[in-house]
């Protein structure tokens, strides 16, 4: 049995493979690791490609698209090491990339999960959107992270090289407990993608869980190169999955606060997103808000098996002010503003 087991999800992401594989075979110990590619039913050259390129990782073929949550649940459920580590197919490694996540999952046993320090691939000095040094939540469901609030994404000098306690981890690199993870219940199936690692941290945070973000461990990670930034399909799949989140994981004392204030928030954002000419994600969000209400009697068990489960429910992670109000109208913009 390895030590950890290094799962890339890839759906027709051959040409990614190609260019970042080698740095995570390079820096993969394979005597305490395995590099594990499961693929999503591609359709390009993704397999020929590996099974000339890198024999040295192991090939499992799912039958169609299951997406990135249940992709991983049947990838994860195919491994028995102490720790896996979920790594998208655009991000590139650095030596020793393993040992500091490793070492605080081996010291501790009340961490769950280790998040890298994520810088951007193409531009190296700046933080990535979607994990920067550590994901954090604000009341009403906003994520945001150390070095990232909305769409402003700080430059990396060192400020943020301190460890830290998380609300939530990237999914584009997230080091976990196996058996946590398959005994907490895994991704949820039905978000397909996005917001899913949000939903899993804060479960497992809520049930006594630690989320730690260590900056002596550095990956470098394209973004957005599975779905486009402006596509309505990321904007509905956020949206609804936000809000599923909120319902499954909110003490019922904040949850109708929230939910009415999250209707007219969302409602401002389908606005905003048809008076700046983008009618397809205005609509994404008022389908969003639909599918969620269609979904909210099957989440209804899940919410009740959740809260049941809950031991920590003053988590400090979670922001008890707006996000929005602090970056637009108060314009703090750096998460040590918010601090």
């Amino acid at each position: 049995m390895k030590k950890v087991s290094v799962i890339i999800l890839n759906w027709n992401g051959g040409a990614l493979m190609e260019e970042f594989l080698p740095s995570v075979v390079a820096h993969t110990p394979l005597h305490i690791a395995e590099i594990v590619v499961a693929d999503n039913g591609s359709t390009d050259h993704s397999i020929d490609m590996l099974r000339k390129k890198f024999p040295e990782i192991r090939i499992v073929c799912f039958d169609k698209n299951y997406g990135f949550a249940e992709g991983y649940n049947r990838a994860i459920a195919r491994t028995d090491a102490v720790y896996t580590v979920l790594l998208n197919s655009d991000v590139e490694v650095t030596p020793n990339w393993l040992d500091a996540p490793l070492a605080l999952l081996d010291a501790d046993e009340s961490i769950a999960a280790v998040q890298p320090k994520i810088l951007a691939q193409r531009d190296k000095k700046q933080f990535e959107y979607a994990g920067a040094a550590g994901g954090f939540i604000d009341i009403y469901g906003y994520p945001y992270c150390r070095g990232r609030i909305q769409y402003v994404v700080e430059e990396d000098r060192g400020q943020y090289d301190t460890q830290a306690d998380l609300l939530w981890a990237t999914g584009a690199c997230l080091f976990v407990r196996t058996e946590t993870y398959k005994n907490e219940g895994g991704l949820d199936a039905n978000f397909f993608a996005h917001q899913e690692e949000i939903d899993l941290c804060w479960r497992l945070r809520a049930r006594g869980y630690r989320i730690v973000y260590t900056p002596e461990s550095t990956v470098y990670h394209v973004g957005g190169a599975t779905l486009h930034t402006e596509s309505p399909q990321k904007t509905f799949l956020n949206f609804r999955n936000n809000l599923l989140v909120l319902y499954k994981n909110l003490p019922e004392n904040d949850l109708k606060h929230v939910m009415r204030v999250r209707y007219w928030l969302d409602r401002i954002a389908a606005a905003k997103f048809f008076i700046t000419d983008n009618p397809k994600n205005a609509f994404a969000v008022t389908r969003a808000r639909r599918d969620f209400k269609r979904l909210m009697k099957d989440y209804a068990d899940i919410r009740k098996e959740n809260i049941s489960k809950t031991t920590c429910w003053d988590i400090p992670e979670i922001r008890r002010k707006s996000l929005l109000y602090s970056f637009y109208i108060e314009r703090k913009r750096k998460f040590s503003q918010l601090t």
